[in-house]
C-alpha cells in the first residue's frame, strides 16, 4: 500500500488533495498542465500551473516537497476559480452583465439614484461604519462603485454578501471595492473550511506585518541558529542558499510575540540586491517554511539577481507604489534600518498552536482572536460550488493591498465608463471622438496606462490593442476630431514613449513633421527619403481623416474577434456552470 504524506496545517494527505482536485478540474472541463518545476536547494520546490486553453489562468505552488508544491498550486488554482479572481481585471461582456446573476447567485444589485445631485451610497450597502471607512469625505459618488466586470450602470452596484465573524451579520460588499483594494489578498482553498480560513488569515497577517516592517523601516531580531536547527529540512534549504554564496538572514517578525510571522531575507553579493520574504502561520515551523519557500517560488538560483539594493529614503520605501510592488513580487526597496545591528524588538520563541496535536480549527480560532484583539472585524464569503471549499476574507483596515483613496483617484470603474465608446471606436463620429477625448482628459488617466487594462480587455498578441496606451489613443482621437493642437501634444508624448510599435511611432513623427511644414508638398522628396512612401501616405491620410485609428476594427461590447478574451470567457462559463441556477 502506498504511503500517504501528511504535512502540518493540512487536514488531508497530499496525495488525496492532489488527486481530488485534479479529478474535479477535469470533470469541469479544465485542462491543466504543470510546467517550470524548480528545486534550487534541498527541500524547496515550486511549480507553475496553467490552463492549456487560456494561459492567462495560471498559479504558482511552493512547498518543502514536490507533492506539497503541486498541492499548493492546485489549491491556488481552485481559490482563483472559486473567487472569480482569474477574471478580476476583465470585462465579462454584455450578455453576462445582463444575466440573472453576473458573479454569484447570492449577489445583490443596488440601483443608482436618479439625478446628478444624488451621489449618496445606498443605505443597505456595507454598514454605516464601513461606508465612513471607504468614503470618509463623501467624495466618491455611488456610480464609481459599478464593477468593471459588468459595467452595468443601468443595473447599478453589484455586491456580494460576507458574514461578519463576530456576530454572524450579513454585510454586502461591492465587487468594485473588493477588486480595487483587496485583489487576491485573503483568498484560499483547502480540504476543510478551517484549513482554508486559517491559510487566508495567515496571509493577511503576513502582508499586514510585512507592510508595517517595510513601511516603518523596522529592524527585526535574528532567529537563533539553534532554533532553526530544530527543523532540519528548513535548515538544509537555508544552508544550500548560503553555500551558493547568498547572505541569508532569518528574522523574527512577530513584533514582540504579537503576530505569527517570520522573515527570511536574501542579500545578493553579486549586485547588492535585497529580497525580504515573509511567511505566517500560528505554528512557527510552518511560518518559517513558508518564508523560505516564498523566497524561491518560481526562481532558480541564477534568477536571484536584479532585486534593488537597500534604500535610504524612508518616504520612498513607505510609498504606496513600493508597498504595492512588495505585494506583487516582493521586489520593492527595503530600508537600511532593517539591517541595523540593534533590533527594535526582542526575539520571541513563539508557537501559537501545538505542532504535534494542533488542529486547523485551533489555528483559525487563534487567528480570529489575534485580529479582533487589534480592533478589526473579519468578513468571510464561502464558495464550495466547484467541490473544493474556498473562501475570501476581508479585514477592513488590515487586508487592503491598495490605499483607500484609490477608490477616488484610481478606481477601475473609470474603465467601465469609457469602455463602450472605446470598443466602438471605428463607428464614432468626429464629434463623439472629441467627446471621448474630453472625457479621458477629465478622468486624468495616466497617458502610459494600457488601454486594454483600462477597459478590461485581454488583448491578442500582435494586435494594436496589445500595446495601445491612453496617450496614443488620445492622439488618435484628436486626429479624428481634427484637434491639431492636441495632435501635436500627443505626438510629442508618443515620441518619448518607446514601448509602442516602432512603425506607428514613425508615423506619428511624420505627422508631427507635416504639421510643422507650411507646404508639405514642397518637401515631398525629403519626406519620402526620411519616412518612405507608405508611412508618408498613412500620416497624410490620418491627418486628412481618410483613415482613422490605423484601420482598427471595433470589437463592440460582444468583443468580436478578440480571440484570447473569448477563450477567457469560455473558461468563465465552465466555472459558472457549477453554480445553482446557472
Amino acid at each position: 500500500m502506498q504511503t500517504e504524506h501528511f504535512i502540518p496545517g493540512k487536514d488531508a494527505s497530499l496525495e488525496h488533495s492532489i488527486s481530488s482536485m485534479q479529478a474535479k478540474l477535469a470533470a469541469r472541463g479544465f485542462d491543466i498542465e504543470e510546467c517550470s518545476w524548480l528545486n534550487p536547494v534541498d527541500n524547496v520546490w515550486s511549480v507553475h500551473v496553467r490552463n492549456r486553453a487560456c494561459h492567462l489562468m495560471f498559479t504558482n505552488g511552493k512547498g518543502a516537497s514536490k507533492l506539497a508544491a503541486q498541492a499548493s498550486a492546485l489549491g491556488e488554482f481552485f481559490e482563483r476559480l472559486s473567487c472569480n479572481y482569474f477574471w478580476n481585471h476583465y470585462y465579462l461582456g454584455e450578455a453576462i452583465a445582463q444575466r440573472a446573476f453576473t458573479h454569484y447567485p447570492r449577489e445583490r444589485w443596488f440601483a443608482l439614484a436618479q439625478g446628478d445631485a444624488d451621489t449618496a451610497w445606498p443605505a443597505e450597502l456595507l454598514t454605516p461604519e464601513l461606508q465612513a471607512f471607504y468614503n470618509p469625505d463623501n467624495g466618491i459618488p455611488a456610480e464609481m462603485l459599478v464593477d468593471i466586470n459588468s459595467g452595468n450602470f443601468e443595473r447599478g452596484i453589484c455586491a456580494i454578501p460576507y458574514i461578519r465573524q463576530s456576530d454572524a451579520a450579513e454585510v454586502f460588499f461591492p465587487v468594485n471595492i473588493i477588486s480595487n483594494l483587496y485583489v487576491s489578498n485573503g483568498m484560499s482553498a483547502g480540504n476543510t473550511p478551517a484549513e482554508a480560513r486559517a491559510q487566508a488569515l495567515s496571509e493577511i497577517l503576513e502582508r499586514h506585518v510585512k507592510f508595517k516592517v517595510i513601511g516603518e523601516g523596522l529592524c527585526l531580531p535574528d532567529v537563533p541558529e539553534e532554533v532553526i536547527a530544530r527543523y532540519p529540512g528548513i535548515a538544509a534549504g537555508i544552508a544550500g542558499l548560503r553555500a551558493a554564496g547568498f547572505g541569508i538572514l532569518v528574522k523574527d517578525a512577530s513584533l514582540d510575540g504579537q503576530y505569527p510571522v517570520i522573515c527570511v531575507t536574501m542579500l545578493n553579493p553579486h549586485d547588492q540586491g535585497v529580497f525580504a520574504s515573509f511567511g505566517a502561520h500560528p505554528r512557527f515551523e510552518i511560518a518559517l517554511e513558508r518564508a523560505l519557500t516564498e523566497l524561491l517560488q518560481g526562481r532558480a538560483l541564477e534568477a536571484l539577481d536584479g532585486f534593488p539594493p537597500p534604500g535610504f529614503d524612508l518616504d520612498e520605501v513607505a510609498s504606496a507604489p513600493n508597498i504595492e510592488i512588495h505585494f506583487v513580487d516582493s521586489s520593492g526597496i527595503v530600508h537600511w534600518n532593517f539591517f541595523n545591528e540593534t533590533p527594535d524588538f526582542e526575539f520571541v520563541d513563539w508557537n501559537f498552536n501545538d505542532l504535534e496535536n494542533g488542529r486547523t480549527t485551533d489555528d483559525y480560532a487563534w487567528l480570529c482572536e489575534r485580529i479582533q484583539a487589534d480592533g478589526h472585524d473579519i468578513y468571510v464569503a464561502d464558495f464550495d460550488h466547484l467541490g473544493v471549499y474556498a473562501c475570501r476574507i476581508l479585514v477592513p483596515g488590515m487586508s487592503e493591498v491598495y490605499p483607500i483613496d484609490d477608490l477616488e483617484w484610481e478606481n477601475n470603474s473609470n474603465g467601465a465608463i469609457v469602455r463602450p465608446a472605446i470598443l466602438h471606436l471605428a463607428e464614432l463620429s468626429d464629434d463623439e471622438c472629441g467627446d471621448l477625448l474630453d472625457t479621458l482628459n477629465e478622468l486624468n488617466i495616466a497617458d502610459e496606462r494600457p488601454v486594454a487594462a483600462l477597459i478590461g480587455l485581454a488583448p491578442d498578441a500582435g494586435s494594436l490593442w496589445a500595446d495601445l496606451r491612453v496617450g496614443e489613443l488620445k492622439t488618435m482621437l484628436a486626429l479624428a476630431a481634427g484637434d491639431m493642437d492636441a495632435v501635436r501634444e500627443g505626438c510629442e508624448w508618443v515620441g518619448q514613449f518607446e514601448q509602442l510599435d516602432a512603425a506607428r511611432r514613425r508615423t506619428y513623427r511624420c505627422i508631427e513633421t507635416l504639421l510643422e511644414l507650411d507646404d508639405p508638398d514642397a518637401y515631398e522628396a525629403a519626406l519620402v527619403g526620411l519616412y518612405g512612401d507608405e508611412t508618408l501616405d498613412q500620416a497624410t491620410d490620418l491627418i486628412d481623416g481618410d483613415q482613422r485609428f490605423f484601420g482598427l476594427q471595433s470589437p463592440g461590447l460582444s468583443l468580436e474577434g478578440c480571440e484570447l478574451h473569448q477563450r477567457l470567457l469560455k473558461e468563465y462559463e465552465k466555472a459558472h456552470a457549477a453554480l445553482p441556477n446557472a
